[in-house]
């Protein structure tokens, strides 16, 4: 598994050399929710997509 400093150094490296500080601050960000995500679902703290159904519907 890899850690999150190496998930991120890949994502950098995906980019074009003209990309600015915001386009990289974007994929750290990008990589660090995505982790975030599978962590939740891991430990079963994410929400089902039938739960969000139900409550977009109160929206």
């Amino acid at each position: 598994m890899e850690t999150l400093k190496q998930e991120a150094i890949k994502a950098i490296s995906k980019l074009p050399e003209s990309a600015s500080v915001d386009d990289i601050m974007y994929e750290i960000y990008v990589v660090d929710k995505v982790k975030k995500g599978r962590e939740a679902v891991k430990q079963n703290d994410a929400v089902s997509v039938e739960d969000l159904k139900r409550e977009m519907q109160t929206w």
